[in-house]
Parts: C-alpha cells; sequence; structure tokens
C-alpha cells in the first residue's frame, strides 16, 4: 500500500523505486536511432531527416549536435544529400519525393506501422470505408490517412463514432499503433455497435511495446505513493502511461523529459516508466537523483526481446563499406556480417559521440 502523508520532517524522502519493465526504447525505436546513427556514420554531414526520427527532444537534441538536420518539408532537403525518413511512417508521396532528392534514400518506418499501412491499402482496394483511430496531428496518423485519404475517417474517441457519416454496409476499423488499449477499446465498442459487421485485425494494430509498458506499469502503480513517466510531451505512447496511470488512481503521476525536472518532494514509494522513444540514460539518472533509501525494484511484466534489423538497403550499403574497408590496405577483409544486433542504440549514440566530438 502506498505511504501515509509524510510529515514535514520526512517530505521528500524516497524510500523505494519501482521500476517498469519493459520500459524505454522499442524494437522500433532502436532501429530508427542505429539506422540513422549508422547514415551518419556512412556519410559526411549534414544528414536530412524528414520529421524527428523518433518523438524524443533528447534523442534529437543529441543527432543533431551530430550534424543531422530535421525537416518537416521533403523538400527542404537538399538535391543529392542523404536523407532518412521517420519511424513514424510517411505518406506515399513522401517516400516517392525522398528518393527523387535525396542521394541516398533510407526509410526507418517502424515494421508494424507498415502493416497499418498494408491493412489500409489492402481494405481500400476491397472496397471498405475505414475508421481510424489517431492523433490529430500525428504524423503517424498523418502518414496512414495520406494511404487512400478518399476512404479513411479519422476519429479520436467513442462519441466522434456516431458524427461520422453513412459508410454503408463495408467497415473496417484501424489504429495508430500507439494508442492506449482503453483508447481503442472503447472506440471500436462504439463502432461495433454502430456496425454489426465491422471488419477489424485478427491481431491488434497496437504495437506490442506499447501495450507491454502499459501492462508493466498497472503492476505496480497500486504500490506507489507517485509515478514518474520518462518521455517527450509529443510522444504518443509516453502521453498513453501519464493517462493510465491517472486513471489507475495515483494520486500524483509527475511525467518528465529529463532528471533534472523531478520535483523535489517525492517520498515513500515511486513508480519510475519510460515511453518507447525515451532513453535508458535518462531513467538511470532519474533514480539516482531519487536516491531510494531501501533500493529499487524491478517490477517485470514480460521479457521483451524483438528485434527489427536495419532497412535492407542500409544493411547492403555497410556490408559494403566495411567490406571495402579491408581491401588494400593490408588488412583481410572483414568476415561475416554486421551484427547490428548486438548493438543497441544508447551504444551506437555514445560511439558517434566519440567520433564526432561538438566543441
Amino acid at each position: 500500500m502506498p505511504s501515509a502523508t509524510p510529515t514535514p520532517e520526512v517530505a521528500g524522502r524516497v524510500d523505494r523505486v519501482l521500476l517498469a519493465e519493459p520500459r524505454g526504447f522499442c524494437a522500433g525505436v532502436e532501429m530508427a536511432i542505429k539506422a540513422l546513427a549508422w547514415l551518419v556514420r556512412a556519410f559526411d554531414v549534414p544528414v536530412y531527416c524528414y520529421h524527428e526520427i523518433v518523438h524524443n527532444k533528447l534523442v534529437v537534441e543529441r543527432f543533431e549536435a551530430l550534424g543531422v538536420v530535421f525537416v518537416n518539408d521533403i523538400d527542404e532537403v537538399p538535391d543529392g544529400a542523404p536523407v532518412m525518413l521517420s519511424a513514424h511512417g510517411s505518406a506515399p508521396e513522401v517516400v516517392g519525393r525522398a528518393h527523387q532528392v535525396g542521394g541516398y534514400t533510407v526509410d526507418a518506418v517502424c515494421p508494424l506501422v507498415t502493416k497499418v499501412h498494408h491493412e489500409v491499402k489492402t481494405r481500400a482496394r476491397e472496397g471498405y470505408q475505414i475508421v481510424y483511430v489517431g492523433h490529430a496531428g500525428h504524423e503517424e496518423a498523418e502518414g496512414t490517412i495520406a494511404v487512400a485519404p478518399d476512404v479513411i475517417h479519422r476519429v479520436e474517441r467513442p462519441d466522434e463514432i456516431d458524427a461520422l457519416p453513412d459508410l454503408g454496409d463495408d467497415v473496417a476499423i484501424l489504429a495508430q499503433t500507439t494508442l492506449s488499449h482503453r483508447d481503442w477499446e472503447g472506440v471500436v465498442d462504439a463502432a461495433s455497435e454502430r456496425w454489426s459487421d465491422l471488419w477489424s485485425p485478427g491481431r491488434s494494430d497496437l504495437c506490442f511495446a506499447t501495450t507491454n509498458r502499459q501492462g508493466a506499469l498497472l503492476d505496480l502503480v497500486d504500490r506507489c505513493d507517485a509515478v514518474v513517466v520518462i518521455g517527450s510531451t509529443n510522444s504518443s505512447n509516453t502521453r498513453a502511461l501519464v493517462q493510465l496511470a491517472t486513471e489507475a488512481g495515483c494520486e500524483r503521476v509527475e511525467w518528465i523529459n529529463r532528471a533534472e525536472e523531478l520535483p523535489g518532494d517525492l517520498f515513500g514509494t515511486v513508480g519510475v516508466t519510460a515511453g518507447a522513444s525515451a532513453p535508458e540514460e535518462v531513467v538511470d539518472a532519474v533514480i539516482r537523483a531519487l536516491d531510494p533509501a531501501d533500493g529499487v525494484e524491478t517490477v517485470r511484466h514480460t521479457n521483451e526481446d524483438e528485434y527489427f534489423p536495419p532497412p535492407r538497403n542500409l544493411r547492403d550499403l555497410l556490408q559494403a563499406i566495411r567490406g571495402f574497408a579491408g581491401l588494400g590496405f593490408g588488412a583481410p577483409p572483414p568476415s561475416g556480417h554486421l551484427d547490428d544486433r548486438a548493438i543497441d542504440a544508447s551504444d551506437a549514440l555514445t560511439a558517434l559521440d566519440r567520433l564526432r566530438p561538438v566543441g
């Protein structure tokens, strides 16, 4: 049970941290960050990226310091420059334009978002009208809607279902991958009441990492006096964690991007989790700042070992560079394949920091 309200002399003392597991970088974010790190290493800067590679300000700032330029219009990319498309997925027109202007183009879209794009194409081809549950202005939602804009109708809340026009009998429902289960299920229930033959995916479109992080939070929230959620304010899955902790009855939920934003009056048992694009080094800094007297207890919801390899054209490029590096300089060509899986995104960023010091 959470601690009683502290007396003034003990206010600010954290007894124990309950650390959610899994938390932080998901497989898609790991893939995208490493892909951009590889691109920075393979090409001279500036390297361009369409939209923030992931929704985390600290990660974006770190890449900017390394010479990456983030743009919101693909036409801002100079002809011939290397360009990466973000993990959230891009409109088909943007992908096509990137290949026209970019000297080398890598699409780092999360495979789970690609799956939704494929479902949109399939349902549209079969004549369905599509109800899409997603947040207005979110890059993933905008990219998905652009796949078949004439047949997609975006909603966010259950009460918006009845406001939709007559869509006929062939109606499908799809979702932004980073929604909370509660948001998704509420809309699905309302849509199922309106359309008895509503088509929905056999497996939910919701990202397994989003689901796992929400489950881990629910496993510990009832034991906490406060919960700290780490992640940037433009991160949809981080926002879902904040909402979930609040809806679960936690009296105090702190949403921070870095350890310096922690309030100084947290006490008792504090839960800590992080959105899918939040670096683990920030989690470590938060725990050091909380300095729990009785240590840290990891609350494990499930094991998460999914891995997404880099985009194929980037893998081929890296393997070619690796082979070329060993030719003609007194060293044998490297054997085997580049083991991207053995490198995590945080290590890739740290290695780049050493290679490209910023004065």
